[in-house]
């Protein structure tokens, strides 16, 4: 018996070590700017749809809430950092192309800069703002962020990139940076990246709905064919498990040559995964901000809790209890719903009547109930302070929801 033992012990030095151990969790997501969900279903791009196929795809809502404090303009850099830091538009501050971003609310960059492990991050871009300005690099405000791989600038380079009709030197750009994303994945692997790739944008500007815009996003779908090869390769020789997303930062409007506001074609988002979602993968409820929380679940990021219940999203696979959270100010009193997606969960409810962490500052949050999640509602007593301004964190074990109160 000693013997065999010992024998079996020599035999498992002889395994390789993935044979005892979880496979490594990396994660990359690709923007595609400007393409609303009707043109993503009636097209079927084949890469997009490999994608989907091995986790799902469903339509999201960008903007926001149409008529509440969140809403948010459908406008492209809005959105990118909708989907950075989880939030809206009242809480991140960038409201149109020329951002001034409250870093307070984190991006996920500086979230997975926050971990103990060293965590490799990755951005391979065609407008460079998305770095120096929504990331903020460097920035004292930003914990001086710094990102380890980085393929950007080419739109500030004229001399190669000189500008054509149509702005298809764009699309050149984009092909670079596909490229670029490509390669980084195959040699670099970071463990988070950020792919953006702009022409798409420009296509429906400049034509609105009709063949030059379809011909765009089947050339992004190309693009997007390289990054999945990419993740395909590292799958398939390395001991690494990829979360691919993709998506969008807005729709259009009828016509397809303008966005921005809230029209339903404007406001619908839609987003492809590989990794089999959870319940709340599903319209109405599904945003561009459930992507950050995704992206954080997956590779296992611990968030601070001030930073946590500040995000507006929530991750759109593994276990979830509640989603969709609605808020009814009535009198002296608020009601808070959702809808509920495990009806024994606990929902412990949290209020703060500060929002000091908009300054950088935390807030005294104070529980004031608990119900099962399947009861769908919480009522609050506001008559100690009727008029003014609250904010809540409704949390399950498996997810958190949160919503302001603004002051009257």
């Amino acid at each position: 018996m000693r013997r065999l033992t010992l024998l079996s012990f020599a035999f498992a030095l002889l395994l390789p070590l993935s044979v005892f151990s979880a496979k490594t969790k990396k994660a990359v997501y690709v923007i595609l700017d400007g393409i609303p969900a009707d043109v993503i279903e009636r097209l079927d791009p084949p890469a997009i749809k490999a994608v989907a196929a091995e986790g799902g795809y469903s339509r999201a809502y960008c903007g926001g809430t149409v008529g509440r404090y969140d809403q948010t303009p459908t406008i492209s850099a809005v959105g990118y950092n909708c989907i950075l830091t989880a939030t809206w538009a009242n809480k991140h501050e960038v409201w149109d192309n020329s951002p001034k971003p409250d870093y307070n609310y984190w991006s996920i960059f500086r979230i997975a800069k926050e971990q103990k492990k060293n965590f490799k991050t990755g951005l391979y871009s065609s407008w460079t703002d998305n770095r120096t300005v929504l990331l903020g690099e460097g920035l004292p405000e930003t914990g001086n962020l710094k990102i380890d791989y980085v393929a950007d600038g080419l739109d500030l380079d004229t001399k190669n990139y000189p500008k054509e009709k149509d702005d298809l030197h764009i699309f050149k750009i984009d092909e670079a940076i596909s490229e670029a994303a490509a390669e980084g994945i195959r040699n670099d692997a970071p463990d988070m990246s950020w792919v953006y790739l702009w022409y798409t944008d420009d296509a429906g500007h400049y034509y609105g709905n009709g063949d030059f815009m379809d011909e765009y996003v089947m050339k992004a779908d190309k693009q997007v064919e390289r990054i999945r090869e990419a993740v395909k390769y590292r799958e398939a020789n390395y001991d690494e498990e990829w979360l691919l997303i993709v998506t969008t930062d807005h729709g259009r409007g009828p016509d397809g040559y303008h966005h921005g506001g809230q029209s339903e074609r404007e406001r619908t988002s839609w987003i492809a995964t590989n990794v089999q979602p959870n319940a709340h993968f599903a319209a109405p409820l599904l945003s561009i901000v459930d992507i950050a929380p995704t992206i954080c679940r997956y590779l296992g990021f611990e968030v601070p809790t001030d930073v946590l219940w500040e995000q507006d999203g929530m991750p759109f696979i593994g276990k979830a209890d509640i989603a969709g959270i609605r808020i009814d100010r009535k009198g002296n009193a608020v009601e808070l719903g959702w809808t509920s997606l495990n009806d024994k969960a606990t929902a412990t409810v949290y209020a703060a009547r500060s929002n000091n962490f908009k300054q950088g500052s935390p807030d005294r949050w104070v529980k004031v109930g608990k119900v099962k999640a399947g009861a769908g509602s919480f009522t609050y007593d506001l008559s100690a302070n009727p008029d003014g301004f609250y904010k809540f964190a409704v949390v399950t074990p498996n997810n958190h929801l949160t919503c302001w109160a603004p002051a009257k």
